[in-house]
């Protein structure tokens, strides 16, 4: 593994600063040629590695007193008041090449505000996008957008589509990935306006599979590997799915304390619903990279335990180590040159 410099925001996320520190901690024995930066309150920081054995020489504490709470009302107001936080700090460490990639657990509103505007954009990206790994019948489904951008335009979904197909090549070895659109039927014309001019122009666009409109329905039966949509759809689609499977294991847990028939076979279920519960934790994904950064930025889930922000510095490994970045970049110019080829034409 090549040596890298990853910033953890140790104040963002439920448990700060304990669950990003014992992440942190898990992740440097994982990885002998990993450096961690823990950014935060370094007396909070200090308290929750008392009694830890690590190798003071590869994890920095690094003091910033300000926080971008989890409760911001305005995270994009947050993120221009407090430059001199532990996320902002992060972002500019990126952003200046002083670290390879940053890890956090803080509001989702503040991260994005704070990769768009600090860390950059990739040269030719309108929008960044935040996407979500479902647990698909065949394997993972990525969904995006998912809440970065609740208004969006046509051209930020086609480019959506592309960086996403590519992020599936680089990092989950699917050569040529089906790219579907978010849509209420499968039939082309179906929609909204927006829909409706997003689907002509994913037919036209060489670098992507399009397979077509998917309903909801469909998302986790295997229509494609990444469904496309705007911020507001995704969100609504996301927060349904996973309010759903709440409500299901909780009758399950209930119908099988019911008699002690059903406490026997839920005896026998145990094994096959472990597995259910682990393929449908979000955990063990730790969290998901911003594409179209210009850097490593890494969002995990809000309520992270120490495993989960282990995983989620994992996927910032791997998303250094898959250069997808600088494919996106290249997509990105070649995109370009074609409009300009076409208006030429024209």
């Amino acid at each position: 593994m090549a040596a890298y410099k990853i910033v953890v925001d140790a104040m963002g996320g439920d448990y700060a600063p304990l669950s990003p520190v014992e992440g942190a901690l898990i992740a440097l024995e994982r990885h002998p040629n990993l450096q961690i930066i823990l950014a935060g309150r370094e007396k909070e920081i200090r308290k929750a590695l008392e009694g830890k054995t690590y190798d003071k020489d590869r994890l920095t504490v690094l003091h910033k007193e300000q926080v971008v709470e989890n409760e911001e009302h305005n995270p994009a107001e947050a993120v221009r008041t407090k430059k001199d936080s532990s996320l902002m700090y992060g972002m500019k460490m990126v952003k200046e090449k002083e670290a390879d990639g940053l890890v956090s657990a803080a509001n989702t509103g503040a991260v994005l505000a704070g990769a768009t505007l600090v860390a950059g954009r990739i040269r030719g990206v309108l929008r960044p996008a935040l996407s979500v790994a479902l647990p698909g019948r065949k394997g993972p489904v990525l969904l995006l957008d998912v809440g970065a951008n609740v208004d969006s335009k046509p051209a930020y979904l086609v480019q959506f589509a592309q960086m996403t197909s590519i992020y599936c090549q680089r990092q989950l070895g699917i050569k040529k990935p089906r790219v579907g659109l978010l849509n209420v039927g499968v039939e082309p014309g179906k929609g909204n306006a927006l829909t409706k001019e997003v689907y002509e122009l994913l037919e036209k666009e060489p670098e992507i599979r399009f397979v077509g409109n998917v309903e909801a329905r469909e998302v986790l039966e295997d229509a494609a590997d990444v469904i496309v949509t705007d911020g507001f759809a995704g969100n609504i689609l996301l927060k349904g799915l996973e309010g759903v499977a709440r409500y299901m294991f909780s009758c399950l847990k209930e119908e099988m304390t019911k008699s002690l028939r059903n406490k026997i076979g839920a005896l026998l279920l145990k094994p096959a619903m472990r597995n259910l519960k682990h393929k449908m934790d979000p955990s063990a994904v730790g969290g998901t990279p911003l594409l179209g950064i210009d850097g490593a930025v890494v969002k995990a889930h809000g309520n992270s335990n120490g495993e989960a922000f282990a995983n989620a510095i994992e996927q910032c490994i791997r998303y250094l180590d898959s250069n997808v970045n600088q494919e996106i970049a290249e997509c990105m110019a070649r995109s370009k040159q074609r409009a300009r080829e076409e208006k030429s034409v024209e």
